[in-house]
């Protein structure tokens, strides 16, 4: 059955990023060509070059599929920019290596005709042939990586990396994609999982590649190059858990330790410890206003959607509470440095006890390096709110 939903008939666009792969791109056109005749599937064949020189871009022309030269060097710049050329309302994306078996796609539109935005492949649900993925990739990268993703944003992908996938292609417009390199196979799957689309598994087998070179993949490199994206795409995690644990273990410990030393068995936590809890809280609440900065930053950029927690922020904490609250944690570390001050008057200016003085003066300390972010960060966060409420207003 030929199911045509565009203007040139066309259903489904198989989409392969391509660099210096002459050697196996004829066997993944003949297979994909295959395919779509077989299923009755109307659909066409987009090779994604990315400067190859040795004549892949000939035999993809010869062989039917049609060549979009992409002069932005990576993965994701190649993948993105074909997908974007599609003409037909399904595309389906794999590597030109002949590792994915361009000859069952069946599986991929299916889903994707039952109205699923993003169809990702599960080469651990489906078959991994012998050598065609490196022990750590298969027993840490991928589990670790996809464990982390799902973790950080609640996506039902366990295989996060699989390099075939299915996805419309307005979701792919709605998704607005942005990096160029490996990180787009993570980006992909973070933002289906922020816009709230229907993504779901299916069954991919992985066979070991048909090149005589090593592959452009670097494992470590690249398995950092995605985890760091993933910190950067979740401020939570990044800086505002460990800045609320950091925050609130300082405080904890802090305010025990102002009524005077503790003994824990043969140790004795006394001022030296307080000055590291107030350390603690000071490095804390720096990480919840960068968690607070980079969602606004990453919202207003188009990087994540809009969130409607960012409104209310900027519904109740305006310029003026920040100014006010910044105020009175200026005013109660200056009133704790002067009574510190007074205490130093009463001994002439002389020697004192500093396991006393100290738990005025650091206390104070705290107070004041609050209340002077507390302010300059109102004032920041005022600017960043310029963005949110132009869109609100628009």
């Amino acid at each position: 059955m030929i199911i045509e939903t565009s203007t040139d008939g066309i259903e489904l666009t198989i989409v392969m990023p391509c660099l210096n792969e002459a050697l196996t791109l004829e066997r993944c056109i003949r297979k994909a060509r295959s395919f779509l005749e077989t299923a009755g599937v109307c659909g066409e064949i987009v090779i994604g070059d990315n400067g190859s020189i040795d004549g892949s871009q000939d035999i993809a022309r010869r062989h039917g599929a049609r060549v979009v030269d992409v002069p932005i060097r990576g993965y994701g710049a190649a993948v993105h920019a074909a997908s974007l050329s599609a003409r037909g309302r399904f595309i389906i994306m794999g590597d030109s290596d002949d590792s994915y078996d361009f000859g069952n796609l069946m599986p991929f539109v299916e889903k994707l005709r039952d109205g699923y935005d993003l169809v990702m492949g599960n080469r651990f649900a489906g078959c991994i042939k012998p050598g065609a993925m490196p022990w750590k990739n298969r027993m840490i990268g991928n589990p670790v990586l996809s464990g982390i993703g799902r973790l950080f944003f609640r996506t039902v992908a366990r295989d996060l990396h699989c390099g075939i996938r299915g996805y419309s292609l307005e979701a792919l417009k709605r998704m607005d994609l942005r990096t160029t390199g490996m990180e787009f196979a993570s980006e992909m799957v973070i933002k289906a999982a922020l816009l709230g689309m229907r993504m779901i598994e299916v069954p991919a087998t992985l066979a070991k590649d048909g090149r005589d070179r090593p592959p452009h993949l670097r494992p470590w490199r690249d398995g950092w190059r995605h985890l760091r994206f993933m910190l950067l795409y979740s401020p939570r995690w990044l800086f505002l858990y460990p800045g609320v644990v950091c925050m609130l273990a300082g405080l904890v410990v802090g305010l025990c330790l102002l009524r005077g030393p503790i003994h824990v068995g043969r140790v004795t936590l006394d001022v030296h410890t307080l000055f590291f809890a107030g350390i603690a809280v000071l490095i804390g609440y720096q990480a919840i206003l960068f968690a607070t900065f980079s969602k606004i930053f990453a919202a207003n950029s188009g990087l994540i959607p809009q969130n409607r927690l960012l409104d209310r922020l900027f519904d109740y904490f305006t310029l003026e509470v920040g100014l006010v609250v910044g105020g009175a944690l200026l005013a109660l570390g200056l009133t704790g440095s002067a009574y510190s001050f007074i205490l130093w008057d009463r001994q002439s200016f002389g020697e004192m006890d500093p396991r006393h003085l100290l738990r005025v003066i650091i206390p104070s300390g705290v107070c004041l390096a609050l209340g002077v972010q507390t302010i300059l960060s109102s004032f920041f966060l005022s600017v960043l709110g310029l963005g949110v409420n132009t869109q609100r207003k628009g």
